[in-house]
């Protein structure tokens, strides 16, 4: 699958004299052929190769070519598919035109019939792909903006999403949580040619680790007890789609293979299971978690970490980005107030004065409840009082001039951003600790994060709450 190619003729048939054949037409005729011997091996072409056009049996073992072509419609409706079958199944051949199918072809053709067929087929396609790029050049990365904001940072973003949707990377969002990774993620999808196929959110931090695997691949029937039934995983049920892997870094070690394999291979094998499947979603991964540190700390294999980092899109948290404070407090004041039924509302210039100069630790997500929030408490005006933020942070400016005075000549910006952020991060975690008794999933809750996040920073900062663990859950 590609933006933009030429000239690439993708020949699904079972029979090896029959792709033979039109093989060697289509390269005397100046085509470029690739072959498939199978309707999952023509899936799996479909979703690494640049195709401009699919010479499709009907009557193939395992998948057949009506199953086929309803799938490579849901991965790119525009991918002109011409079938090919015998007298017999002549009524099969009507029923995928009527699916979306371009053509078809009756055995035995005469290859004048082929080559008319494929021109004419890659003519209509060409069109369309034109028409497509301009409507997408006057839309690209507005999506973003019309959601996120109208800042330079958003803009940068919205043309990376733009660049790297029409392609198959496996994309790696890294960003603070509550910064919009799902979001962008969703863009990337909605953008591509997989967008009519399904989108499937994993949170990786909410699953058991001893159910990863099977909620991942699938298990079959009498794998482990309990499984009374066979269960496709998360990777079928997104099929030719986009399936988006949020926090990644919480995927437990023993699985991570598994997932680098599926990557690598395009194969998985259910849990129990000895057949391999041939899987064609494209995987989006986020992290809130520096994934170099967990490579370094033997928490994160290095070789799946490059292997999901075939583009890597970093998020802007919202304190770098004041100029979509307002744009953002404006959008979520006016979503709450239809739902609540409330008419009028506005914010007063000492409320705006307070979302503006707030660090937003929480960033998007954070704003979003406070504005929420405010909106349920006041009449018609939104006072500072509402908003119910902190007057006061709990980090003291001499800890982080204490952090910069400990940093030898030479250090770049990124380290002293990335020391300082640590200690606002310890201390925001030590404050939502104390606020809830020490209970770590309220404190989770608080924070934005998943318990195994919150876990993995009490670890990270060497903290230990009182109490035992009887009142986490």
């Amino acid at each position: 699958m590609s933006c933009a190619t030429s000239g690439r003729i993708l020949i699904v048939d079972d029979e090896e004299a029959v792709r033979s054949v039109l093989s060697r037409l289509l390269r005397r005729e100046g085509y470029e052929s690739l072959e498939a011997v199978s309707g999952e091996h023509a899936l799996a072409l479909v979703c690494s190769e640049p195709l401009d056009a699919v010479l499709l049996d009907v009557r193939m073992p395992g998948l057949d070519g009506l199953e086929v072509l309803r799938q490579i419609k849901l991965l790119d409706r525009e991918l002109p598919v011409i079938m090919v079958t015998a007298d017999g199944l002549l009524q099969h051949a009507v029923t995928a035109v009527r699916m979306g199918a371009h053509d078809y072809l009756v055995k035995p053709f005469e290859n004048i019939a082929v080559i008319r067929s494929i021109s004419v087929a890659l003519t209509d396609h060409g069109l369309r792909q034109t028409v497509r790029g301009l409507s997408e050049q006057r839309q690209e990365g507005a999506c973003l903006r019309d959601t996120m904001g109208p800042s330079d940072a958003i803009a940068t973003l919205s043309a990376e999403v733009a660049r790297v949707a029409c392609s198959d990377f496996t994309v790696l969002i890294l960003g603070e949580t509550g910064t919009g990774k799902e979001l962008v993620s969703r863009a990337i999808h909605a953008l591509s040619a997989r967008r009519s196929a399904p989108f499937i959110a994993v949170d990786c931090g909410a699953i058991p680790d001893t159910l990863f695997e099977s909620d991942l691949f699938g298990h079959e029937k009498g794998a482990f007890t309990g499984s009374d039934r066979m269960k496709p995983g998360r990777f079928e049920v997104a099929g030719v789609g986009t399936l988006f892997l949020d926090e990644i870094s919480n995927i437990p070690r023993g699985c991570q293979s598994k997932l680098l394999r599926a990557l690598q291979e395009r194969k998985i094998y259910r849990v129990g299971g000895t057949k391999p499947l041939s899987v064609c979603a494209r995987v989006v991964a986020a992290s809130n978690e520096d994934l170099d540190t967990a490579v370094a700390r033997d928490l994160f294999r290095g070789d799946l970490f490059f292997r999901i980092s075939d583009f890597v899109i970093r998020m802007p948290p919202l304190r770098e980005r004041r100029q979509d404070i307002v744009f953002l407090a404006q959008r979520f004041m006016d979503q709450a107030s239809r739902e609540l039924r409330k008419t009028g509302m506005r914010l007063s210039e000492r409320a705006l004065s307070r979302l503006l100069d707030y660090n937003w630790p929480g960033n998007v997500r954070q704003l979003c409840s406070t504005v929420r929030r405010a909106v349920l408490l006041a009449d018609e005006e939104i006072h500072e009082r509402h908003l119910g933020l902190p007057t006061a942070s709990h980090v003291s400016a001499e800890s982080l001039d204490e952090v910069v005075a400990t940093l030898e000549v030479g250090v770049s910006l990124k380290q002293i951003v990335s020391r300082t952020t640590s200690v606002v991060e310890r201390a925001a975690v030590i404050e939502a600790l104390r606020t809830s008794g020490g209970n770590k999933a309220k404190a989770a809750r608080m924070l934005h994060i998943d318990y195994k996040t919150i876990h993995s920073k009490l670890k990270m900062y060497g903290l230990k709450t009182q109490g035992g663990g009887g009142g986490d859950r």
